[in-house]
């Protein structure tokens, strides 16, 4: 077999692993958001995993990667996309860049992304990746802590935080578009915390609970401590 049938079939089978991922993973486990599936099924999360890892891009669990960090499991990064809402055209914050595959998703979706990530690495990773994909005019990666996010840029009308915090940021919250700018955070202590979607609407937060996940700690001012 030639290298270039090789690379074909390769391909192929990623793709096959991709649609049974989104199928199994997430349609049958209440995914409706015919966007959100649709974007889970375009973007290679071999892309976003390490080398040795590539054979457990699509496997129902989080991964590893550099620094430390893991990738989530394909169905949070659904879950939380879906419960983020993002429209075409929305300036979305990312706290947590980690590889760069849920600011890929967000893209796709047609938000203009800002990501901030703590770990330089990892930024300088998930910049790659993004480019090598052509989604690197959508999303602009940036080092810093991302706990207090960028209130340069507010008001956000979508903020999605991909590590645990003990509380919801301040700074977060009132980064918000009072016009129905939504909020995506897991909360709680260092190994267990509740995903909460918050909503503004003026000076209003409505909080509404989406149950547990456990997600790596958000090191920052208005996080954990180092």
């Amino acid at each position: 077999m030639s290298d270039g049938s090789s690379d074909a079939a390769q391909r192929d089978q990623r793709a096959e692993a991709r649609a049974a991922m989104v199928a199994r993973q997430l349609r049958a486990r209440g995914i409706a958001d015919e966007r959100v599936l649709l974007a889970m099924g375009q973007v290679p999360r071999e892309e976003f995993v390490r080398t040795s890892d590539r054979g457990l891009a699509y496997a129902d669990e989080a991964l590893p990667i550099e620094a430390g960090q893991t990738i989530s499991q394909p169905y949070m990064v659904a879950r939380m996309t879906e419960l983020l809402a993002p429209r075409a055209g929305d300036r979305v914050l990312e706290i947590g860049t980690g590889s760069g595959y849920q600011a890929a998703i967000l893209a796709l979706l047609g938000a203009s992304v800002l990501t901030i990530e703590r770990q330089p690495e990892l930024a300088a990773l998930a910049r790659e990746r993004l480019a090598r994909l052509g989604l690197g005019g959508a999303v602009e990666v940036r080092i810093g802590d991302g706990s207090v996010g960028d209130a340069a840029g507010a008001p956000w009308d979508g903020i999605i935080v991909t590590a645990a915090a003990p509380s919801i940021p301040a700074s977060l919250r009132e980064q918000l578009s009072p016009e129905g700018g939504r909020l995506v955070i897991p909360v709680g202590d260092r190994h267990r915390q509740d995903l909460l979607l918050v909503r503004r609407r003026g000076n209003d937060w409505l909080e509404t609970n989406d149950g547990p996940c456990v997600f790596v700690p958000l090191v920052g001012a208005e996080g954990f401590s180092g």
